[in-house]
């Protein structure tokens, strides 16, 4: 929709936003995504348009008339099954990003804690709707890592 380059305490930042529905923003900052909610409408004079991206899917070649396909229910971001950190540590990887198919027993972040590095695996299979941390992150016990639809 719209690329902005800023510089924030001498730290370069690449911002492209996606989509606005609302209040809430799907944005791009350096190549990871974000939700915004926006507090006071813009007053720049600026209009935003709604998009909305429909990407076509290919259907398998069979000598069959292709069915209807029940369409399941839009997921939100952040909705779904949360990964939480079972211990207090340090992100020293994010396997997964949002929209990844996931299996149960899937590695989705690598949590460093009293030097240990742990595996934070998943316990359903699904699609990643969010990724709360990245690398470097320090989180306490409960913190909601990934969440799965």
């Amino acid at each position: 929709m719209a690329k902005y380059e800023y510089k924030v305490q001498g730290v370069d930042y690449e911002v492209d936003i996606v989509e606005v529905e609302g209040n809430i923003a799907k944005v791009t900052v350096n190549g990871t995504e974000f939700e915004v909610e926006m507090k006071q409408p813009i007053s720049t004079g600026h209009q935003i348009k709604k998009t909305q991206v429909v990407r076509p899917v290919a259907a398998p070649v069979t000598g069959e008339a292709p069915k209807p396909e029940e369409k399941p229910a839009p997921v939100k971001a952040g909705e779904g099954t949360k990964v939480c950190s079972p211990l207090p540590g340090t992100v020293t990887s994010v396997a997964v990003k949002v929209g990844d198919a996931v299996a149960a027993g899937d590695t989705v972040v690598v949590l460093e804690a009293m030097k240990m590095q742990n595996n934070i695996e998943t316990e359903t299979a699904g699609t990643i709707t969010s990724v709360m941390v990245n690398t470097g992150d320090s989180v306490m016990e409960g913190t909601v890592l990934v969440t799965i639809a």
